[in-house]
């Protein structure tokens, strides 16, 4: 029994990477990229890549990281969700209100200091509130900020709030067996009247102003941004790692079988036995879980959350980035998310000059949508396994 059970994980272990040839290789890769981006940062490097440059290439990490997430429910499990970045917002939305809090009480504090007469706690919350909130005519803290200041109660609502939305959702929608276009549409809904909910002054989390100063870490207002941009450039790449070897894990074995069948054939898998709405539940909830944890290590790197971000159109690039990399294909949505970010940054953000025809000038804040659209059908007409399969079919005749 005790060699039975020494050999077992070897096996299990083997089986993960033949299964997933591509982890060995991502991970090393992975490695690479993080030693290299901070040998060359501002922050403990030699100062070569700017600190806005380290937070673009941490944010993309996390796009990364979603859009596997994408691909396993869409790629592997055949489930379409157009409502994916709505989880994503809402990971960012749960750490943004701890960020924001704690860094306006601790401001509070150094300010009322001074004071003859020290502050109640009362007062000090009322100013918190009133600072806060003033934006929006308020100066009440509302009730789900009860617990703003708590950075573990934050943390566990980053995966509990897009991991019971998804469950609740994905129950209503699998136990009635809505399947397709009809569960894209649905998922597209959510998003929209999430987005939508969000944009009004009274929910609590201020409207279209949403939450601001978020790169600004309480307790941290000392360390330049130049260092605390690696730090989450670090967490980034750890969290990418991490979710590509659970994905990885997940896709491999009798698990990842049976979802690839569902994809395939829900009628047959469900004929033959098998919980069909059980495993699309959970890697339903499991990848918005992920999503969630995504977007709470993206939105303080970005500095700043508000509804926009979670706007249908937001979920509906995501299942493009997946498609232009090669979905069912990890590796494939890293491409997909990672190539298509960098380019988005590169032409809009000023590093790609405009060209001039004479007739015509180029401005690329104008063009990109339409590169991106195009790049799209082109892809999905000539290359219909995405930028993933094409290296793939290169590896094969080599």
């Amino acid at each position: 029994m005790e060699m039975s059970r020494t050999t077992a994980a070897p096996v299990k272990r083997r089986r993960l990477f033949q299964n997933n040839p591509s982890v060995l290789w991502f991970m090393g890769q992975l490695g690479l990229f993080t030693l290299g981006v901070t040998i060359l940062s501002e922050g403990f490097g030699i100062g070569v890549i700017s600190t806005n440059l380290v937070k673009i290439l941490g944010m993309t990490l996390c796009l990364c990281l979603i859009a596997i997430a994408m691909d396993v429910v869409w790629g592997y499990c055949g489930i379409l969700s157009l409502g994916h970045f709505a989880f994503f917002g809402l990971g960012g939305y749960a750490i943004g209100m701890w960020l924001m809090y704690a860094r306006t009480e601790i401001v509070i504090r150094e300010s009322l200091a001074g004071g003859t007469i020290p502050p109640t706690e009362r007062e000090v919350s009322e100013a918190v509130a009133s600072q806060i909130f003033s934006v929006v005519g308020s100066n009440e803290l509302p009730l789900i900020w009860t617990f703003a200041g708590s950075l573990p109660f934050q943390l566990a609502m980053v995966v509990l709030v897009p991991g019971l939305l998804a469950l609740i959702f994905g129950w209503l929608a699998f136990r009635s067996r809505v399947t397709g276009v009809y569960l894209s549409i649905l998922t597209q809904a959510m998003t929209l009247a999430l987005s939508l909910y969000l944009f009004q002054n009274d929910t609590g989390l201020r409207g279209n102003n949403g939450l601001s100063g978020l790169q600004n870490i309480p307790g941290f207002l000392h360390v330049p941004q130049s260092v605390i941009s690696v730090w989450f450039f670090w967490a980034s790449a750890f969290a990418l790692g991490a979710g590509y070897l659970l994905f990885a894990w997940v896709v491999s074995g009798k698990f990842g079988s049976v979802i690839r069948a569902i994809r395939d054939n829900e009628a047959r898998v469900r004929f033959l036995g098998y919980n069909v709405e059980g495993y699309k539940l959970f890697v339903f909830t499991l990848t918005a879980v992920i999503s969630g944890i995504a977007g709470a290590l993206y939105y303080p790197q970005a500095g700043i959350i508000n509804p926009s971000e979670i706007a249908p159109i937001a979920s509906i690039y995501l299942a493009v980035w997946v498609a232009i990399g090669g979905r069912g294909r990890l590796y494939g949505a890293v491409i997909g998310a990672a190539s298509v970010s960098l380019l988005s940054s590169w032409l809009t953000g000023g590093g790609a000059p405009n060209i001039d025809l004479g007739f015509y000038r180029i401005i690329w804040t104008d063009w990109w949508l339409v590169m991106l659209g195009l790049g799209f059908v082109l892809i999905t007409l000539f290359f219909p396994k995405g930028i993933g399969g094409l290296f793939d079919y290169l590896v094969r005749k080599q």
